[in-house]
């Protein structure tokens, strides 16, 4: 099986590698294909993603059996529900498509964890700023604090 994740950015792909170590131990022998499709900011709406989708579906040499979107709720939606419901209307509700959205920015996760993450990664990198999807430095949110 393979399973399409349309993600916003580059943090989201990151998470990519930890996901399939945790579908490991879960589906041992029955492990699908991940085949990140990163947006480079946010995840299209409309026509835009239902070809995406249409294309998922069928090219390729492998083409996927179902393709998962991810989103964050935050600024264009107005709530989980929302987010779901616009994305499964913009691909006209096909039965392969599954919508999924994050109440708060995915990146907003990792926050309270930074001094784990630190630990981790045997480091001491700076909390994490700026337009992660876009590799654009904005104003550390923390220094605010």
């Amino acid at each position: 099986m393979k399973i399409s994740l349309i993600i916003e950015g580059n943090t989201e792909k990151a998470f990519i590698p930890k996901l399939r170590e945790y579908l490991q131990t879960r589906l041992p022998g029955n492990m699908p294909v991940l085949h990140p499709v990163s947006q480079n900011g946010r995840i299209p709406i409309g026509d835009k993603l239902d070809k995406l989708v249409d294309n998922l579906l069928r090219q390729g040499k492998m083409p996927a059996d179902q393709v998962i979107a991810l989103t964050d709720v935050y600024p264009d939606y107005t709530d989980a529900a929302d987010a779901k419901l616009k994305l499964r209307q913009s691909v006209r509700n096909k039965e392969h498509f599954h919508a999924h959205a994050a109440q708060y920015e995915f990146e907003a996760w990792l926050l309270p964890y930074w001094y784990r993450i630190q630990q981790m990664s045997e480091g001491n990198p700076p909390p994490p700023h700026g337009d992660p999807e876009r590799g654009q430095p904005q104003p550390s949110p923390i220094a605010s604090y």
